[in-house]
């Protein structure tokens, strides 16, 4: 799986402040992964939570505030750049990477343990996922998050 795929662009992803795209391990099993801007480009990271298999992008860009990425579940915030969360639930963890590629502003999957699936989160396939509740009508997970935006 080595090699590099081109994702989209740097652009993209700093105007927008995340690009959701699902890739597959070498078992051919499919992850959701993201992209957010950080201070050198940008970062890839896989689409969960340490803390519980919560999505941070359920399909509506990630949730940032001050260059940390926030868990809509329970609110931990996860450093943009590292990945790694100092607070909430998941204190003490880090995101699992993708390594990404930035040159000439377009941003490149250069993993070798991910391969390029497409563009966007896994396809619906009509059964919800426990630990995202859609309670209140709007696509989103419930939260019992201290964190307000």
């Amino acid at each position: 799986m080595a090699g590099r795929t081109e994702l989209t662009t740097l652009e993209t992803v700093q105007e927008s402040r995340s690009w959701l795209f699902t890739v597959r391990d070498r078992y051919g099993e499919a992850e959701e992964a993201i992209l957010v801007p950080c201070e050198d480009g940008v970062e890839g990271w896989i689409n969960r939570c340490m803390h519980e298999p919560q999505r941070l992008d359920v399909g509506r860009g990630v949730a940032m505030r001050d260059d940390e990425i926030i868990c809509p579940r329970h609110g931990s915030m996860y450093d943009a750049c590292s990945g790694a969360c100092d607070n909430g639930e998941a204190a003490g963890t880090r995101l699992v990477g993708v390594d990404v590629t930035v040159e000439d502003g377009r941003v490149f999957l250069t993993d070798s343990i991910y391969q390029f699936d497409h563009e966007g989160g896994l396809e619906d396939d009509g059964e919800a996922d426990e630990n995202e509740s859609d309670e209140d009508g709007d696509g989103g997970p419930s939260s019992t998050s201290h964190i307000s935006f």
